[in-house]
């Protein structure tokens, strides 16, 4: 590359959502090859390159991308169920995510402990958790941190 070397290029696309990266170089050192894989790199080949060696480093980078992309899909779908909880049902989650009792949740937010129990099963199937193990999986995935309230 004439105008920007492959560590530059590298920093440059340095983000989370960037491609998996397999550098390759006609001269390829140590030093080199350390940042290179500190800075993200899957794999680093050095000319003349070994077709069979490029063919095993793309299979694992494809695998990588699509996982990637599949938890960048699945956060937008998580936001997206998020948005559609009412105020209420976002301050009753943060509470039974973090392992409240429905009787405790309700003394926390003064109300009864059947309106959390409706509340419990709105986010559920808003959030569409096929369990509570999942809704926390997902609430997780969020960022939703635990409340600052005690038991």
């Amino acid at each position: 590359m004439p105008d920007i070397n492959g560590l530059d290029l590298q920093r440059q696309l340095g983000t989370a959502s960037s491609p998996p990266i397999i550098f390759i170089s006609g001269h390829g050192n140590i030093p080199l090859t350390v940042r290179a894989m500190k800075a993200g790199a899957i794999e680093f080949l050095t000319k003349p390159i070994d077709p069979e060696a490029l063919v095993a480093a793309i299979r694992p980078a494809f695998a990588k991308d699509l996982e990637q992309r599949q938890k960048a899909t699945d956060l937008v779908a998580f936001r997206g169920r998020f948005a559609l909880l009412t105020p209420r049902e976002r301050e009753v989650l943060p509470l039974i995510i973090r392992g409240m009792l429905n009787k405790q949740a309700a003394a926390v937010l003064g109300i009864t402990e059947v309106t959390i129990q409706v509340h419990r099963g709105q986010i559920m199937k808003k959030m569409k958790a096929d369990s509570f193990a999942d809704l926390v999986r997902m609430a997780g995935k969020l960022g939703i941190p635990e409340p600052d309230r005690t038991l």
